[in-house]
């Protein structure tokens, strides 16, 4: 309210301050017919002033800070990957006892397209993302996650991820395994259904990694060789990758 009083206030103030200029303009000059003219042309210029500032000032103004957020959401995702993201891809994948019949899909090199990412995005939108939890090590799992979680909440802080949907919800996922973790003092002797429900967490995550971990790779592609290069040589589902280009 008190804003919009402001601005009505600013805009009384500039249409007064008009027509005290065209009022001292007819008193120097004397010549209304001249002040007519040119607040007629005035007037008729605006629509495309309102035209230009649109459509096309706008849409630049837009299309720059779109870049810019996705830019900076991308150094938070990237961020999460090092941080955390390829470790419990790499664990969590090492786990899935089908894997290897869709491994060869995952190896991504400098050759890809965005077709080929595209494709493989589908079969993986696809996937069970199956885990076999009685070969996941949970204190392991959960000594990780209570290790990254001032991390996780901080990143759950960042205003940016409000732009990001599906980052959010990995993230959330994340965070709500580690709380389940938490809650169990022991995690070595659970019942079989309780196995059942953590299982469900994890394959969650499994599938929102596989797919978030496609769109970053397409990213880094796309804009930046060098971080890309790294990320192939380091890729989660490459038994035989190494950073060391030998």
């Amino acid at each position: 309210m008190k804003e919009k009083s402001w601005i009505l206030l600013f805009a009384a103030v500039l249409i007064s301050l008009s027509v005290v200029l065209y009022f001292i303009h007819f008193l120097i000059f004397q010549d209304s017919h001249h002040i007519y003219i040119y607040t007629l042309g005035d007037i008729a210029f605006i629509p495309i002033e309102i035209l230009v500032v649109t459509l096309i000032v706008h849409r630049v103004l837009d299309a720059h800070n779109r870049k810019a957020k996705i830019e900076k959401l991308n150094m938070v995702i990237g961020t999460f990957f090092s941080a955390m993201g390829t470790w419990l891809l790499t664990y969590i994948s090492d786990q899935d006892p089908h894997l290897d019949d869709l491994r060869e899909n995952l190896i991504v090199s400098d050759q890809w397209t965005d077709e080929e990412f595209n494709r493989v995005n589908e079969i993986f939108r696809k996937y069970p993302a199956d885990i076999d939890i009685n070969m996941v090590d949970l204190c392991i799992l959960k000594e990780f996650l209570q290790s990254r979680e001032e991390f996780m909440i901080r990143l759950l802080e960042n205003p940016i991820l409000y732009e990001h949907e599906r980052f959010t919800s990995l993230l959330q996922a994340v965070f709500h395994l580690t709380e389940e973790l938490d809650k169990r003092p022991d995690v070595t002797s659970l019942p079989a259904n309780d196995l059942s429900h953590l299982s469900g967490d994890i394959k969650r995550i499994y599938h929102a990694l596989i797919s978030q971990w496609l769109d970053y790779m397409q990213y880094l592609k796309k804009n930046y060789p060098y971080l890309f290069s790294l990320a192939m040589r380091t890729n989660p589902f490459d038994d035989t990758a190494s950073p060391i280009i030998s």
